[in-house]
């Protein structure tokens, strides 16, 4: 398959040089166009104020097998600039392995499904991988998300997304034979406690660190239920929101017959 491969995690990225080099190194075509520096939770910015720039990067830690760009834009600008200038027609677009699950409300801000879900606006399938894992864990293992994401290739060779959809992949922070397996789930419910945190500096003068608790649902067939259960979270998500229930109920309720005079 050829292989375009982004992240909001930056082109340095633990993930990303894990997935693309694993990757490349069974026989998929990869290119890699991503940030230059960390870019997490941008969602879908992207940038139209400044020119980009877009260059070439030695392979350095990454399989000589990839051939790798930099962009000093967004993750949904690198996405943009791969597809019109350096891979117009990939077979996917693969976004991750990010640092942290993306999971439940997540999907709102992530600069990882956000350029997976710029992919599929412009009409190219796609994929967002993520791993459930923090910096103060004693190991993460990229390498096991990197697995799940050769599996899922080489199913959807057989299966191809439906158009419109992208799949976005938890993967428990485990070994690869310790996950349990594979579960399709539903967007699930995480929010977030204690948000913003307000400090002083040494001046005496108040600022906000904007952080908090992520508090679940752990609902039976979600994906945050998925993923703390040691299964991997597969979700299609599309990007038609409108609730189509409220049409009715807004028009039948006379929504239409406001007076605006």
């Amino acid at each position: 398959m050829k292989l375009l491969i982004t992240n909001d995690d930056g082109v340095f990225a633990p993930g990303i040089i894990t997935l693309a080099s694993f990757l490349a190194e069974r026989g998929e075509d990869v290119t890699v166009v991503a940030p230059d520096r960390e870019r997490s939770s941008v969602g879908h910015a992207i940038t139209l104020t400044r020119p980009l720039r877009l260059w070439t990067m030695p392979a350095g830690p990454y399989s000589p097998k990839c051939t790798v760009f930099a962009c000093d834009g967004t993750p949904s600008d690198s996405v943009m600039l791969g597809l019109e200038e350096v891979i117009p027609e990939p077979d996917l677009v693969l976004s991750g392995i990010n640092r942290g699950p993306n999971l439940g409300d997540d999907l709102t801000y992530s600069g990882t499904v956000s350029a997976a879900m710029e992919a599929l606006i412009l009409g190219r399938p796609s994929l967002a991988f993520s791993l459930n894992c923090r910096e103060t864990d004693e190991a993460q293992h990229y390498e096991t998300a990197a697995a799940v994401a050769a599996a899922l290739l080489g199913f959807l060779r057989g299966s191809p997304l439906p158009e419109g959809v992208l799949l976005n992949v938890n993967v428990p922070n485990l070994p690869f034979p310790m996950l349990k397996g594979i579960k399709v789930t539903r967007k699930g419910v995480r929010l977030y406690e204690g948000k913003v945190t307000r400090l002083k500096d040494p001046a005496g003068r108040s600022y906000f660190w904007v952080s908090g608790r992520p508090e679940d649902k752990l609902e039976e067939g979600s994906d945050v239920w998925a993923v703390a259960g040691g299964f991997v979270s597969v979700t299609p998500i599309h990007m038609d929101m409108t609730h189509f229930p409220s049409l009715e109920t807004l028009a039948g309720n006379g929504a239409e017959k406001i007076n605006l005079k």
